[in-house]
């Protein structure tokens, strides 16, 4: 027996359905075999976090499942789909006539389309006397739900549930056609043999998204610029659907979709109305006000949700806490070619849970090479200041020689420090995407030690006599026991000309000059810049 455990109980005793337009009604096993794959919402830029409470990307979801058809046409029905399902974009294979129509059911089981369903047929009330606990039933017709009241004919007569003043239950002997409390997708068929097949329902879904998460630990560099750095990056994968997909192949798909489909509006989930029930008053009607009845509305029964804890994240089934996420990984994503594209697939099956998320790891390098660099800005229209902290990053190549070699999505930058204390929090950044090959930079704040002061040595700013060029300088000082490299950064390449210079080029549309400072000095770099196009 199905119950709803609300002041007005509904309950089912069996199920039922019937064929519709003359067509046998099959109902589809539970999947034998999920795979869901993850894309990220493809309108979410560098440095934005995905919304947790509302997803923007989507997922292709691939249901394996055995049905039994009769002979001639069927309907055939996918209970247990994902909420927010794209019908449009749903294939059926293995079917031996093909598809005729495809379906996306409306409406969910609920108070309201329970009652609606059994309009003119016959329930069972039950009342409860509040004094001695005596329960009564009696046999009733549900005459008409017009007006928010809900009226039953009865031995004694027509009567308004919710009017008699006692606790009362209705029993249900079977569900209306058309309705479950999961939601359904079918379609209609033909086979001219009728038989048992293994058929695959493949959809796009509303409702999901992931994102990339990377724990970064410095080495201790001692006496050198040289760098090691131990790299563990991890998928957060949420599904924001009121349906688990047991037991499934798991796979996240980088880089950037040209989507311009709309899926939350092409999605349509199925919803469920609550049932609504006002009873006349009981007391006088020269006051014209009703009487309080806490039970006057009646909400849906509440769909099974599992609350999604932003604290503690579902990591290949155990539960993980973030100052642990530098551990080492038991279970990593295996990255693999889609086009143009990076796909990560779980080497092993797991439960994308309804309203949850999920941390898989899909990198972990504990060797990476590379180099501190340090970073400085000098201004054409500066003529002088205090010397200012250069900025530190930490750079490397995306190749295998530096102990890397895969694509890394973008995504949150997480970076400790080893200290006599233990790691310690260096800082938390932004990681762009970055393609295999690429050099990666980055960022871990400004230098104690490192200063740079920009100077123009010419009185006259850029631009006030044509094609005359500014003289400008830096002094860097260094006063570390080890040398250090220092990238000037001049302006954009498309405002300014500069003249010839050891260790100019430029990068990302940018004039940087690159220079080394020997330990414990302080070395003098000086360019030339004019405005660009100048005449």
């Amino acid at each position: 027996m199905l119950r709803f455990v609300l002041p007005l109980m509904l309950a089912v005793t069996s199920l039922t359905g019937t064929a519709a337009l003359g067509r046998d009604a099959v109902l589809a096993s539970d999947p034998v075999d999920l795979s869901v794959t993850v894309y990220r919402d493809p309108n979410r830029g560098e440095g934005e976090n995905m919304t947790r409470n509302w997803p923007k990307g989507f997922a292709m979801i691939s249901e394996t499942r055995d049905v039994t058809l009769p002979l001639g046409e069927s309907t055939i029905r996918f209970e247990g789909v994902a909420e927010g399902m794209v019908a449009v974009s749903a294939i059926v294979t293995g079917l031996p006539g093909g598809t005729i129509e495809k379906n996306r059911n409306a409406d969910l089981l609920s108070p309201a389309a329970l009652v609606d369903g059994t309009l003119g047929n016959r329930v069972t009330i039950t009342r409860t006397n509040p004094a001695t606990g005596r329960r009564v039933s009696q046999s009733a017709i549900v005459s008409s739900r017009a007006d928010g009241g809900l009226v039953l004919q009865t031995p004694d007569g027509f009567e308004a549930v919710r009017c008699s003043g006692l606790p009362e239950k209705l029993s249900f002997d079977r569900i209306p056609a058309g309705l479950s409390a999961k939601p359904v997708f079918s379609i209609d068929t033909r086979d001219d043999r009728g038989g048992t097949y293994r058929v695959t329902l493949t959809y796009l879904a509303w409702g999901f998204d992931w994102e990339a998460h990377y724990v970064a630990t410095l080495g201790d560099a001692g006496a050198h610029q040289k760098q090691k750095l131990k790299l563990l990056s991890w998928l957060t994968i949420l599904n924001d659907n009121n349906q688990s997909f047991a037991d499934a192949t798991l796979l996240a798909v980088a880089g950037k979709l040209n989507v311009t489909s709309d899926f939350r509006r092409l999605s349509d989930p199925p919803s469920g109305e609550p049932l609504r029930l006002v009873c006349f008053p009981l007391g006088s009607t020269a006051a014209g006000m009703p009487i309080d009845n806490p039970f006057a509305y009646l909400p849906s029964p509440p769909a099974p949700l599992a609350d999604m804890q932003s604290e503690e994240i579902m990591v290949t089934g155990q539960r993980l806490q973030f100052k642990a996420m530098s551990a080492p990984a038991a279970l990593t994503a295996v990255e693999e070619e889609l086009g143009d594209l990076k796909l990560y697939r779980v080497p092993e099956r797991m439960t994308v849970a309804a309203k949850g998320m999920k941390q898989v790891a899909f990198l972990q390098r504990d060797d990476v090479d590379g180099n501190f660099l340090y970073t400085a800005t000098c201004d054409a229209f500066n003529k002088g200041g205090d010397p200012q902290a250069a900025g530190m990053m930490f750079v490397t190549k995306n190749d295998k020689k530096h102990g890397l070699g895969v694509a890394l999505p973008m995504g949150g930058l997480t970076i400790f420090e080893p200290s006599s204390a233990g790691e310690m929090l260096v800082g938390e950044k932004s990681l762009r995407d970055y393609a295999s090959g690429q050099d990666v930079e980055i960022e871990l704040g400004e230098s104690t030690q490192i200063f740079a002061q920009c100077k123009r040595l010419t009185g006259s700013p850029p631009g006030e006599e044509p094609r005359k060029w500014s003289e400008m300088q830096s002094l860097v000082s260094n006063p570390n026991t080890h040398s250090i490299t220092i990238r000037i950064g001049l302006g954009w390449s498309a405002q300014w000309e500069v003249g010839p210079v050891r260790g100019h080029r430029v990068k990302d549309g940018t004039h940087v000059i690159e220079t080394v400072v020997p330990a414990g000095t302080t070395r003098v770099v000086k360019w030339k810049i004019r405005p660009a196009n100048d005449q």
